[in-house]
């Protein structure tokens, strides 16, 4: 959900504000603060995708520079729109330096003006959200029925496997890093318990992953023991 912090310490100007959001983009969850020490605690302990500030809070002139950089400090990236009734000509360029998104001077700009700014920030916002959040891990683990009711998947591809392949399977991968014994393997597999058998089985079972992996290198042979699973190094993100 989208958050946004108004810290403005004119009551009428903070629901202005607070109001063209909500009409431009429902649903947006809107936290006004009033003064310094309320919006520093909030940073601190919200998480906001824009912030708009005023420079003057209260009696302190320069609040909102101090919240700027409690910003950056903190929370580094987060796009601040400055609405202030500072001039412009003379704040903007500092605003800018302080790595703030825009300046706006009161008075100066129509509700139109606001809304296209603001959505422009929340537009980057969400890009810098995106790219910033972690890749989803490789789909690297193999999804097992343990009813058998289902064939298994690896990498979200199905594998079609008999029985006592599955069990084969569930059994190496239950215990993967371990060497699985010839003699542990027999117990899950009803007839032909030799290791010829079982290296029938291992063997369908590879080839059925090297139809959707053809690399796949999961299964390890351990001469005169038994066999291996291995799990397989992580896909690099393109």
């Amino acid at each position: 959900m989208t958050r946004v912090a108004v810290i403005e310490d004119d009551l009428p100007t903070s629901n202005q504000l607070a109001g063209w959001i909500r009409a431009a983009r429902p649903g947006i969850t809107i936290d006004q603060w009033f003064d310094r020490d309320s919006a520093e605690a909030a940073l601190e302990r919200e998480t906001y995708d824009v912030v708009l500030l005023d420079i003057e809070l209260g009696r302190e002139r320069h609040a909102g520079v101090a919240l700027i950089n409690a910003i950056n400090k903190r929370r580094a990236g987060v796009p601040v729109l400055v609405v202030s009734a500072m001039p412009a000509a003379i704040y903007r360029s500092i605003m800018k330096a302080l790595d703030a998104w825009d300046y706006l001077q009161k008075t100066t700009f129509e509700e139109a003006d606001f809304i296209e700014t603001f959505l422009e920030i929340l537009r980057v916002a969400r890009e810098r959200r995106a790219q910033d959040e972690p890749a989803p891990p490789p789909a690297s683990e193999l999804a097992l029925d343990p009813l058998w009711q289902r064939t298994p998947t690896w990498r979200g591809e199905r594998i079609n496997l008999p029985l006592t392949a599955q069990r084969i399977l569930a059994t190496l991968y239950q215990r993967r890093g371990e060497v699985v014994s010839y003699e542990e393997l027999f117990d899950v597999v009803k007839s032909g318990r030799n290791r010829d058998n079982v290296r029938k089985h291992v063997a369908t079972i590879r080839d059925a992953f090297r139809e959707v992996d053809p690399g796949f290198e999961a299964i390890e042979n351990v001469p005169m023991r038994g066999f291996r699973w291995t799990d397989p190094a992580p896909r690099k993100r393109a």
